[in-house]
Formats: structure tokens, sequence, C-alpha cells
């Protein structure tokens, strides 16, 4: 899921935006804090109570999320910045998480998964909408 991040890292893109400077920097710091934590849930935490395998609805939803923020990086990467591809940027691999959390019942996760989203479509908005 996070290639694209670390490609993004490794090599700018043309009109790299999402380099410039935060003007969010506590929304920033929270999300990271809660990114980190839902992160270690995710790895962690196993709860046995969870269904086995995964809905087949659940997985396709995360994987058209995954196709959806793929696809932002590939339009991004092209130049093509607008708020429809900020806000899929912000919010698809977010909502996957969101999925992933509820499907393995991992309330820690969750949680976190969710205050991770608000924070990050938060900082999309601020940042490069408004």
């Amino acid at each position: 899921m996070m290639l694209p991040n670390f490609i993004w890292f490794a090599v700018p893109a043309v009109n790299d935006v999402l380099r410039e400077k935060s003007v969010t920097p506590f929304v920033d710091m929270i999300a990271s804090v809660f990114q980190v934590v839902m992160i270690v849930a995710l790895c962690i935490i196993i709860n046995k109570y969870r269904q086995k395998p995964m809905k087949k609805v659940v997985f396709r939803g995360i994987v058209i999320l995954l196709a959806l923020y793929y696809i932002g990086w590939c339009l991004y990467y092209a130049g093509i910045i607008n708020p429809a591809v900020i806000l899929d940027l912000s919010l698809a691999p977010c909502l996957a998480f969101i999925l992933f959390s509820m499907s393995r019942k991992n309330a820690i996760a969750l949680l976190s998964a969710i205050i991770f989203t608000l924070c990050h479509v938060l900082y999309g908005i601020i940042n490069f909408i408004i």
C-alpha cells in the first residue's frame, strides 16, 4: 500500500505541491502519532474472534480503495493536481485501513485509523484545497 509513498520520497514529482511546508503542523503531528499507533496495532493485536477469511465485500472494498489510491498517485505524477486528486490521496488509503481494522475487529487500530483519517483529510483540505 505504501509503495507510492516510498517512490515519492525518492523521486519528486514535477509539480510537487505535497513537499510545500504545511500550515497545519499540530494536526500533522497528531496524524503521525495515530498513524504509528494504527500500524503497530494492526501488526501486533490479533483478535481471535475476527472473521476468517475476510468477507469478500470488504476485501473488494479495500482493493478498490487501493486502486483509487494508486490512480491518484499516477494522476499526481502526471501533473494533474486538483481537489479530487488531493482528496483521493488523503482519503482512499485511510478508508482502506478503516475497512481492514473493522474486518480484523481491532478496536485500537480502528480508533487510531479514524483519528488519522480525520487529521489526514483536514491536512489535505487546509493545505491544498482551501
